[in-house]
C-alpha cells in the first residue's frame, strides 16, 4: 500500500483526509508518525503559498509523497478575511474558540444578507525528485448568529452552506466531505494519488 504523509499535526484534519481517500489504496500518515525535521513557519501570502511550502518540506524531510492543504475562512464583510490568518485570528494560533468569538464579535453588526463567506483551501502534493500539484477547493455560504453543533473544527460551527440550515459542525461527516473545500481539493488531487500507487 503507497504511504501518503499529510503535513499536519491536526488529528481532524487527518481522520478526514483518511475517509476522503478510504478505498484508494493510500495509507495516509501524518507529522507524528514520521522522525521530527524542521517545519517553516506559515508566512505565506497565499493559502497557495502555504500548502506548497509546508508539502515541500514534507517531500523533502521523509522521501515521501506528501500533501498540505492550508485553508481558511473569507468573509465577504471583512474583505475575504481572516483568510490566511484564519488560525491566529484572535493573535493565538488554533485558539478555535478565541478566533470564533472575534469573528462574530466584528460581525455582530452586519445583517444576515451581507454575511457571505466561503472557506477556501489550496492542497498542494508533491512527489519527490517529481510533479508538484496545487489544487483549490471553494465552499460558500453564511455566517451564522452563534456557534452550533459539536463536529469538525475551526469555524465549522458558524458557517452555514448555502442551501442548508445546519453549521457545518452539525453535519455528518459523509455530507460534510462531499461538500467540503478540503473534500473538493482532496479529490481534485485522487487521480494524481492514485498514479502513485501503480508505481
Amino acid at each position: 500500500m503507497t504511504r501518503l504523509l499529510l503535513a499536519t499535526r491536526n488529528a481532524k484534519k487527518l481522520v478526514e483526509l483518511r475517509r476522503i481517500l478510504d478505498g484508494a489504496g493510500i495509507e495516509v500518515i501524518g507529522l507524528d508518525d514520521v522522525p521530527a525535521f524542521p517545519e517553516a513557519p506559515e508566512t505565506g501570502a497565499t493559502f497557495a503559498d502555504n500548502a506548497l511550502a509546508k508539502a515541500r518540506d514534507a517531500a523533502s524531510a521523509t522521501g515521501l509523497a506528501s500533501v498540505a492543504d492550508d485553508s481558511g475562512l473569507a468573509v465577504d464583510a471583512l474583505n475575504g478575511m481572516p483568510g490566511v490568518l484564519s488560525a491566529r485570528w484572535s493573535g493565538r494560533h488554533g485558539d478555535d474558540l478565541a478566533n470564533l468569538e472575534l469573528l462574530l464579535g466584528q460581525l455582530a453588526d452586519v445583517p444576515d444578507e451581507r454575511r457571505g463567506a466561503a472557506f477556501v483551501c489550496a492542497a498542494a502534493l508533491v512527489v519527490p525528485g517529481g510533479a508538484e500539484t496545487v489544487v483549490h477547493g471553494e465552499w460558500r455560504g453564511t455566517i451564522a448568529r452563534k456557534p452550533r453543533g459539536a463536529n469538525g473544527f475551526g469555524y465549522d460551527p458558524i458557517f452555514v452552506p448555502y442551501g442548508g440550515t445546519r453549521t457545518s459542525a452539525e453535519l455528518p461527516a459523509e455530507v460534510k466531505d462531499a461538500a467540503s473545500h478540503r473534500g473538493i481539493a482532496m479529490r481534485a488531487l485522487l487521480p494524481l494519488l492514485r498514479a502513485l500507487t501503480v508505481h
